[in-house]
């Protein structure tokens, strides 16, 4: 693991920095947007990502999303976690109605679907998260709800 990477969990562990969440996240489209989709936190970080578009479930338009994900063979798992929040993020919820979209990976584009885990799924995925973001644990702990997972899957 980088240094960078080690960074980037410590300061993502840090308990008074959610309020400052939603400027990092519009710090990070910024950077997305200068580069062309190229660069983003999580490249910084050396953090896997993933970006994926699906319709929103009320604008039938396309929304697209870059999240932290945890490769699992051909699949990536992700997580609705938004840093711990008492809310899911947006997405989830276009997700769970689109159940399918386009996912890029590495600048290439697929089809993909998407499930959502729960039980024994869930408990592995979550493993496998926790291996590449210890710090969902701690965002587990932030927040009463049960934060959604998702397999998405090449299709």
């Amino acid at each position: 693991m980088s240094i960078i990477t080690r960074a980037a969990i410590w300061i993502g562990s840090w308990p008074w920095l959610p309020p400052y969440l939603p400027k990092i996240v519009k710090v990070d489209g910024w950077i997305q947007r200068i580069s062309r989709g190229r660069i983003d936190l999580l490249w910084i970080a050396s953090l896997p990502s993933v970006t994926f578009t699906v319709v929103g479930r009320k604008s039938g338009e396309p929304r697209t999303t870059t999240v932290l994900a945890a490769p699992d063979g051909d699949d990536w798992i992700v997580a609705g976690s938004y840093f711990g929040g008492p809310k899911s993020p947006a997405w989830v919820f276009n997700m769970r109605a689109a159940a399918s979209g386009t996912l890029r990976v590495k600048g290439v584009d697929v089809p993909m679907t998407a499930t959502e885990l729960s039980g024994e799924d869930r408990a592995r995925a979550w493993d496998c998260l926790l291996g590449v973001w210890p710090n969902f644990t701690l965002y587990e702990q932030r927040t009463d709800r049960t934060i959604p997972l998702f397999r998405l899957s090449p299709s």
